[in-house]
């Protein structure tokens, strides 16, 4: 029989203040994450794999508490090695900025428990304390800004409540024919600009994110830099940070990103071809430290070099 892999780190769930309906912890992860069978939770509670904040153990009769967290280990069969390596940009003691190569999940999700970027940076710096403040997709790299000290992690995610962190991807796309004929080869005088505007909500399947009629709840500023045969450079900024938001849009242009396995139309499952990376990089994080009042300007690489040799 194979040996499961275990999280080394627990994930966690809230337990809903409104939820009445179920009396026990049990009851509501059976709810909760239908997936996962009634034995498999019955066995974590067993081999003390479930239990509160205080690490006190939740068994079978463990009465439901609301608002209280619950902590779980995740597992799987087989877990995929991912065969890039993050960096650490910048370090102090209160937030990490990291690089996040393409295909590494940012926290443990379906068959990735310690295999993301949150357990890989807490067992390389030995801080258990490590989350993200933001978002990336494990298709997408680049730089992200991470929370170290929880009781400054507030100010970091003002940050981004506020509006006050200056996010810029770049992107690989293959232009439509109309764009390819009228444009030069090269570097553009003046990019091509495009103001982009839209309402983005949960698709079918669950995990994927559509664009629907209705009033916009997305924006993103897109420049068009350089052209290489078919190919456009991109410059991306998200004003607003919908899940999969840039891809949704370069794709309503009907220019997709190069190797987007989602969109304009989801792809087979199948394993991940390292060879063929998302186009697309968060490649530049500006913001003020709201505790040091330090200016940070971090970047990493991006498509320039390489659309230039090409």
């Amino acid at each position: 029989m194979k040996q499961r892999v275990t999280a080394v780190h627990p994930s966690w769930v809230v337990l809903p203040q409104q939820q009445t309906d179920k009396p026990t912890v049990l009851a509501f992860l059976l709810a909760r994450f239908p997936a996962i069978s009634e034995s498999v939770w019955r066995e974590r509670m067993q081999q003390g794999k479930v239990h509160w904040q205080d690490g006190s153990l939740i068994d079978e009769q463990t009465p439901y508490q609301a608002a209280r967290r619950a902590y779980y280990y995740r597992e799987v069969m087989i877990e995929p090695r991912i065969p890039f390596q993050e960096q650490i940009l910048y370090q102090d003691q209160h937030s990490l900025l990291v690089y996040k190569p393409h295909f590494l999940p940012v926290t443990p999700g379906g068959n990735f428990v310690n295999e993301c970027l949150v357990a890989r940076l807490r067992a390389r710096t030995g801080i258990d304390t490590i989350i993200p403040v933001h978002r990336l997709d494990r298709d997408t790299a680049g730089v992200m800004l991470m929370s170290v000290a929880p009781e400054t992690r507030d100010a970091y995610h003002s940050l981004f409540r506020d509006g006050l962190i200056h996010k810029r991807y770049q992107a690989l796309a293959r232009l439509t024919p109309a764009l390819r004929e009228s444009l030069p080869q090269g570097w553009l005088s003046q990019p091509k600009c495009w103001t982009v505007k839209n309402r983005i909500e949960r698709g079918d399947p669950g995990f994927t994110m559509q664009i629907v009629p209705g009033t916009a709840n997305s924006h993103s500023e897109i420049r068009l830099l350089a052209v290489n045969a078919d190919i456009g450079l991109f410059e991306l900024e998200p004003v607003t940070g919908k899940t999969h938001q840039l891809r949704l849009h370069m794709a309503s242009l009907g220019m997709p990103l190069l190797n987007d396995r989602y969109y304009p139309q989801l792809q087979p499952l199948q394993a991940d071809d390292f060879s063929k990376p998302l186009k697309l990089v968060a490649c530049r994080l500006q913001y003020t430290d709201p505790l040091s009042g330090v200016a940070q300007d971090v970047s990493c690489d991006g498509f320039t070099d390489a659309f230039v040799a090409d």
